[in-house]
């Protein structure tokens, strides 16, 4: 919370955790509609998404939904810097999580002001990262020798921009190609059509494969110092985990208890920052009594604060990203078809996410309008994302759904205040910067936990399914095992694919050495294919899970119109209602016509 500290001091963080928790105990009454709310009802939000908390209350919420998603977005360019050969290159690492942050906050005001209209928070996507690495590891793209030596790396150097920023620039121009079938499926309305056929057995090995798949970069990175690696994993363990209920005490003052301690649950809020924070210090502490080795060849340099050198004096006070500032992208055919694949798995997740976060925020199931047009302006995010050269896209945030459900606060105008502040940081280079100097083995511990959960969340999907059943077994078993066997054996035999034509070539050496594409298409196949029931598959599962989502909740869904009088004006038109993605009054849809189901836990699911 060093953000709300530096505006205010503890002093008015004292009052806004007293206000922000008087204010959700005098409001337990308050509902979307009824005067009176079940006492079991854990989830009926005390601020629905129309309405408008206190400012105070506004201010702590999007503060706290922007340390939610951090952990999820600064990963992203962290990773990615491994295969543009940017390892030895912090200050253009910080430009990346400035670029990411930037473009993160934009899409969200674009998604809840003109898409689905819901408080769901847009940032980075794993999904993409996968088929990114799987681009930038082929021989064409793989980095230079030199580049991984950092005695040979001259950052200014004009042959060492050129290398990264070409790599950048193929990576650009393909996830804006693909976005544009994102922008399709959405705005034409096809993606109701498409649920209809991709279930859990289709979504549980394609997300589990997302995090599985980045070990080797987990482990690379904590090996670096297991032992830091290890406290920066139990750090985050403790916080999250065990200490997540436990409130810490706070002075605060007001005029009627004058001053008092108030109770703040910390933990619960931001356990990876404090986590990183934690290990950050030590290492800190490490390095300045040389306890640390200062040789580069020896074990555990990285753990060194002072590794990445001055660039937080270097990186400017603020910086201003702009699409095609690293050249005019090109395009790779082999990294659409990859980019594709992580787009189509990013869109399942989301749809799943906008149910969880209508029955969260007090809204009713969103129509088919607001779906169509939440995916569509997804697919408008992941296309300014590789305009501005992020080299990822954006998709919904599941972990600020999940926040949806702690605070009860489910006012879009808290997560749209949340995309002011991503905004404001990506224009601060040396936020970025900073962030650039946490210790690599430190990363190595976070995304140990992250990847983890990512897996686990994937496999979560299964539990709508029955798996007592053989046919799920196999379908999953297989599925699993032929994405793990399948791309290692490619790697290991870069040319077993040689059908004569080279981009033939490269479009299946990254799509069968992407592992979430292969273990998604096979259970998405044999899922469709082999007989099974509706309840087998897990499909009635989903659908009971929707219709729990259409009660108590508010009377009419007014809350997904188009704003600024935009759908008022389209009602005189007859012609909008064989536009997909507008609301018409004259045909509003009716619950059993918005059967797209559910992604079973995405609510409480680690966004990929």
């Amino acid at each position: 919370m060093a953000s709300v500290k530096e505006n205010g001091g503890l002093d008015n963080l004292a009052f806004d955790v007293k206000q922000v928790n008087d204010q959700l105990k005098g409001n337990a009454d308050k509902t979307c509609g009824s005067d009176s709310v079940a006492e079991e009802d854990r989830n009926k939000p005390t601020y629905c998404v129309t309405d408008v908390p206190p400012w105070y209350l506004c201010i702590f919420l999007a503060i706290q939904h922007y340390l939610t998603a951090f952990g999820g977005i600064i990963s992203i360019p962290l990773i990615l810097s491994e295969g543009l050969c940017l390892q030895h290159d912090s200050l253009t690492q910080s430009r990346l999580i400035n670029n990411i942050f930037f473009v993160s906050g934009l899409c969200t005001l674009l998604q809840v002001v003109f898409g689905v209209r819901l408080p769901i928070l847009q940032g980075g996507t794993f999904a993409l990262v996968t088929p990114a690495m799987a681009l930038l590891s082929m021989p064409d793209w793989e980095c230079p020798a030199w580049t991984k030596n950092a005695s040979l790396v001259n950052t200014s150097s004009p042959i060492f921009i050129e290398v990264w920023q070409t790599r950048m620039r193929t990576l650009q121009g393909s996830i804006m190609v693909a976005s544009l079938l994102q922008v399709l499926v959405g705005f034409s309305g096809l993606i109701g059509f498409l649920m209809r056929f991709i279930g859990p057995l289709t979504i549980a090995p394609t997300v589990s494969l997302i995090g599985l798949s980045l070990y080797d970069s987990a482990g690379v990175k904590a090996g670096s110092h297991w032992g830091i690696s290890a406290m920066t994993a139990a750090l985050i363990i403790l916080f999250s985990q065990y200490l997540r209920r436990i409130p810490i005490p706070v002075p605060a003052y007001d005029k009627i208890k004058k001053l008092h301690i108030s109770k703040f649950f910390l933990f619960q809020i931001m356990p990876i920052l404090l986590g990183i924070a934690v290990s950050w210090l030590v290492c800190y502490i490490l390095t300045i009594y040389d306890v640390l080795p200062s040789d580069p060849a020896e074990y555990g340099y990285l753990a060194r604060t002072d590794v990445k050198g001055n660039v937080v004096s270097e990186a400017s006070w603020f910086t201003f990203t702009y699409p095609g500032q690293w050249g005019l992208p090109t395009v790779s055919l082999a990294g659409v078809f990859g980019i594709m694949a992580g787009i189509i798995c990013s869109m399942a997740e989301s749809v799943g996410d906008y149910h969880a976060c209508a029955r969260l925020s007090g809204a009713p199931p969103p129509p088919k309008h607001a779906i169509s047009r939440g995916i569509g302006i997804e697919g408008i995010g992941s296309l300014l994302a590789g305009a501005f050269g992020t080299g990822n896209g954006t998709t919904s945030f599941s972990e600020n759904v999940a926040a949806l459900g702690i605070t009860r606060v489910g006012s879009r105008t808290v997560i749209l205040l949340s995309g002011i502040f991503m905004i404001l940081m990506g224009m601060l280079g040396k936020i970025g910067a900073i962030f650039t100097t946490i210790p690599t083995p430190v990363i190595g511990g976070m995304f140990s936990i992250m990847f983890g959960v990512i897996g686990a969340a994937g496999i979560s999907n299964l539990q709508s399914t029955d798996m007592n059943s053989s046919r799920n077994i196999f379908i999953f078993g297989f599925s699993m095992f032929s994405a793990l066997v399948i791309p290692n054996w490619i790697m290991k035999n870069p040319n077993c694919l040689q059908t004569g034509v080279k981009e033939v070539d490269q479009v299946l050496r990254i799509l069968l050495t992407t592992h979430m594409f292969v273990g998604g298409f096979l259970g998405f196949f044999l899922d469709n294919t082999i007989p099974g029931t509706k309840r087998e598959r897990g499909f009635l599962a989903w659908e009971k899970v929707y219709l729990e989502d259409s009660s108590n909740t508010l009377a009419t869904d007014e809350v997904y119109d188009l704003p600024f009088g935009i759908t008022s004006h389209l009602q005189s038109q007859s012609w909008v209602r064989y536009i997909p993605f507008c609301p018409y009054k004259g045909h509003r849809s009716q619950p059993e016509d918005n059967k797209v189901p559910q992604s079973p836990g995405s609510e409480y699911s680690t966004r990929i």
